[in-house]
Parts: C-alpha cells; structure tokens; sequence
C-alpha cells in the first residue's frame, strides 16, 4: 500500500510576523514543516511500522525553499519525496490543483495530510484536492484503522465523535490530537540526505483569490479601573457600558 502526505512550508508558530509595504516581510524567519501536517507524517509512518504502508511519498507545492519540509519528513522516515514547483503566491485553488496533478500521477491508496495549515488556516487544500480527484474526504480525524480496501476513521464532530468508513483511495486529513510527531533522529537526518526527491513543475491554474495586502489587527485599547465604593463603581460601570460601549439594552 502506498500512503502520500501533502506537506506545506510554513513559519515557525512562534516567529514574530512583521509587514513590509502590505506585506508578510519573511526576513530571518525560521520556516518549518506545517505542525498539522507533521502529525500526518507521523500517521503515516505509523501505518508503515504496524506493515499496512510499503511506502510513504511526501509532495509540497511551493519554491525551493520546500525541500527543507520535505527533508524533515523523509528524516522522520518517509521513502521519497517530490518538489512540485510552484509560486508561493498561488492561492489554494490553484495548490490544490498542482497537488492533485502530483498525485494522480503516483496513484497512492491513502492520501493524508494536516487539515488546516499554520499560516493561513483556510483548510481548504484537501478538501479541494479531494473533489478534483473524484475521491472521498474524511476530515479532522483523530484516528484510523485500515483493513483491505476500507479506511475506519474517527473525527471530530459537535458534542462528541463521528466515525466513518470510506473505500480507498481517500483523502484523509488530521486533527493535530491524532498523534505526537517523532523528532528525526541524527541517523534519519544523514538517511533523508540520500533519499530520492523529484521535482515537477506546477500544472498551470490561475488563481481564484488575489490577495491585496496584509494588515496587523488595531492594537487593543487600554481598559479602565474603577476603584471606589461598590455602588459608586457599579453607577460608574453601568454608565461606560451604556454611554461609552454602547452595550443594547433589551
């Protein structure tokens, strides 16, 4: 069975995002492999280890600076990996379609990835890459069992959990609880140097979405403190929240 993982390149979640004339300036910013698709990694290898997986594919869409992504999957202890070179201006629509392109052409039985990424937190891509290929989508799962043709999964649902099985291939994409991601080790991190990684130009799709600029949220205001006596501060409280918030009184 062959399992392929969508990984993406993003910014480290504790990095301190500055603006640059509309833009996300990236200068000095460590980028690393999407947490979320991380965890997809590691679902993978575990499907690989309990000898349901004979081979995991890793794919990322984007400019050279993807293959660190990729390197961290594949010293994780995926097999291969495969650089879909694109401009990392493209939108989701557009990501997803060279994304899908990739894959038709491996024809994988699983499909995994993270469901949300980091920085941009659309969650748009597998869900896209799923309908251009005609395939069946579990999203937000939290577990999975295979057996033959059918995948089992457990996600997350409003008030509880919901558990459905799909034929294979599907699409799959993970909930960040659905397992805890190995860090490589120094051995998988000299391995991953010698494994094969292909590279492929992006399938041509223009963009559904033109981002004009970025902008920070306003800075928060800084609150009041009444201090006085308890009906006097409640008067005062209720006046601010009626003349000054504007809180609608029914």
């Amino acid at each position: 069975m062959k399992v392929l993982v969508c990984v993406k390149q993003t910014f480290d979640t504790e990095a301190k995002i500055e603006l640059k004339d509309g833009k996300i300036a990236d200068a000095g910013i460590n980028l690393i492999i999407n947490p979320y698709d991380e965890v997809a990694v590691e679902g993978a290898i575990q499907l690989k280890e309990k000898g349901i997986a004979k081979e995991i594919v890793i794919v990322a869409a984007g400019s050279d600076k993807a293959m660190d992504a990729i390197r961290t999957a594949l010293a994780m202890g995926a097999d291969r990996g495969i650089l879909v070179q694109q401009d990392t201006a493209a939108d989701e629509f557009a990501r997803a379609v060279a994304l899908a392109e990739a894959i038709k052409a491996e024809n994988p039985n699983i499909i995994l990835a993270g469901h949300v990424a980091a920085d941009d937190g659309s969650s748009q891509v597998p869900t896209r890459v799923a309908e251009i290929l005609g395939l069946p989508h579990v999203n937000v799962i939290t577990a999975v069992e295979i057996a033959g043709d059918k995948a089992t999964c457990t996600s997350e649902a409003d008030g509880g959990t919901q558990v459905t099985e799909v034929s294979l291939p599907a699409v799959i994409s993970s909930q960040v609880s659905w397992n805890e991601p190995r860090y490589p080790s120094m051995k998988g991190i000299m391995a991953a140097k010698k494994k094969p990684v292909a590279t492929a130009a992006a399938a041509a799709a223009e963009n559904k979405v033109k981002i004009l600029e970025f902008s920070l949220p306003p800075a928060k205001a800084a609150g009041i403190k009444l201090e006085d006596e308890p009906e006097v501060c409640a008067t005062k409280l209720a006046e601010w929240m009626k003349n000054t918030v504007k809180v609608e009184v029914k």
